[in-house]
């Protein structure tokens, strides 16, 4: 696919922004326990404190709460979500170091909560023990699966809570590893439905840029996209996220739309020429790497060689 298949910084920063709808869509229980009208505070330091003393390193994914419950007392809650492409054999040890080393640091109890967004639907860790000579400890944590979330993919983009899409939007990117047309499709599809299940203007604009960063497609796909969201956008009548300025497209975008839409239509001709002569030289893969003239020259060999065989 593409080299940008990296989840970890646009969950953490959706995550710091939706934190009470992050609770409503993983663990209601605990939302509903939490005194929203005094807010939340993110402890950036204090988690730096902590997973600079551990010994498992720090894990950019990880965010430490300060929240309220309804009685009044002060409560600390860490979410971990791993994001890793395969299990990590040490994540419940992990999870445990964290935990108590809060403890330890702040005497302060928290609650550790886990994402796992790996594409293994067997490894679900939820807990951390070890024994020696009768003295053991046991240490236990909620966890949820993104995996579990595959079969109600039509509810999640409908459900009115932005942690619906971002689950769709990393499902459908797990999936699209190999096929970066079909991923194309669904990013489109996704982008579209931010404005169709009336998302405000700045939720619009952080779930693009999610669904822009984690749902990553080759240059001419990229352009494409860009282009079907502005036309999109024009007869909507909402310019939310095109403007360069607040989503930080490239200049000149405009000017490589065409160029991107023409790369797409060599490489299927190409393709199309392969199977018709039940020959392939070039995988799509292959050809996304290359650039205007050497996909010009592979299409020309291509026909040449089928002029060939005809005569």
């Amino acid at each position: 696919m593409t080299s940008r298949d990296d989840y970890d910084s646009p969950w953490k920063d959706i995550l710091t922004v939706y934190f009470e709808q992050f609770l409503a869509f993983f663990f209601p229980k605990i939302m509903q326990e939490i005194d929203w009208s005094r807010g939340y505070n993110s402890l950036d330091k204090e988690l730096r404190q902590i997973t600079r003393k551990a010994e498992t390193g720090e894990r950019l994914a990880d965010k430490l709460f300060q929240v309220w419950k309804r009685n009044g007392e002060e409560q600390w809650v860490l979410v971990h979500v791993e994001i890793q492409a395969q299990e990590k054999a040490d994540f419940p040890c992990r999870t445990f170091v964290y935990n108590y080393r809060i403890y330890d640091l702040y005497k302060r109890p928290v609650a550790s909560l886990a994402i796992l967004a790996d594409d293994n639907p067997k490894w679900r860790p939820s807990s951390y023990s070890h024994e020696l000579w009768g003295c053991s400890t046991e240490f236990r944590f909620p966890a949820v699966k993104i995996l579990s979330y595959k079969k109600s993919l039509k509810s999640l983009v409908k459900s009115g809570n932005v942690f619906g899409i971002a689950v769709a939007a990393h499902l459908r990117t797990m999936e699209t590893k190999k096929d970066s047309r079909k991923r194309f499709r669904y990013k489109t599809g996704l982008t579209r439905e931010l404005y169709r299940q009336g998302f405000g203007k700045s939720d619009i604009i952080n779930l693009y840029r999610f669904i822009d960063w984690i749902m990553a497609l080759p240059e001419y796909l990229e352009d494409a996209y860009h282009q079907e969201i502005i036309t999109f956008e024009e007869e909507q009548k909402m310019r939310y996220v095109t403007t360069a300025e607040r989503i930080g497209l490239k200049k000149g975008i405009r000017e490589g739309i065409q160029q991107g839409i023409l790369l797409g239509r060599l490489i299927q001709n190409i393709l199309n020429l392969q199977q018709k002569s039940g020959r392939t030289a070039y995988s799509e893969k292959e050809l996304e790497g290359k650039n205007l003239a050497e996909l010009k020259n592979i299409l020309a060999d291509i026909e040449g060689k089928s002029r060939e065989s005809d005569c």
